[in-house]
């Protein structure tokens, strides 16, 4: 299993919306080839500031299953314009 973290930086007063568009967001990540869970938590000491993790079976599932999709261009449209910068990703086992 493959772990993916983000941090995601959220451009100010955006928060409510970013969070609208995630949840319709997870139903595209979650019918993924390889998925097996996620998790978005907001941080506490940093506004608009949260951590994606997502757990996937390969990193591959990931960054050519998922990325390389159709899917993932609807989930693009859906999130990628909240990001201030656009976060950096990181995979760990």
């Amino acid at each position: 299993m493959i772990l993916e973290v983000a941090i995601l930086n959220i451009k100010e007063g955006l928060s409510e919306a970013f969070e609208n568009n995630f949840k319709k967001a997870e139903n595209i990540i979650s019918s993924m080839k390889g998925y097996i869970s996620h998790e978005l938590k907001k941080c506490l000491e940093t506004k608009d500031q949260y951590i994606l993790l997502v757990n996937w079976e390969t990193v591959e599932d990931h960054e050519i299953g998922f990325r390389k999709s159709e899917e993932y261009q609807k989930w693009k449209t859906l999130l990628h314009h909240f990001y201030e910068p656009f976060p950096t990703v990181e995979h760990y086992k």
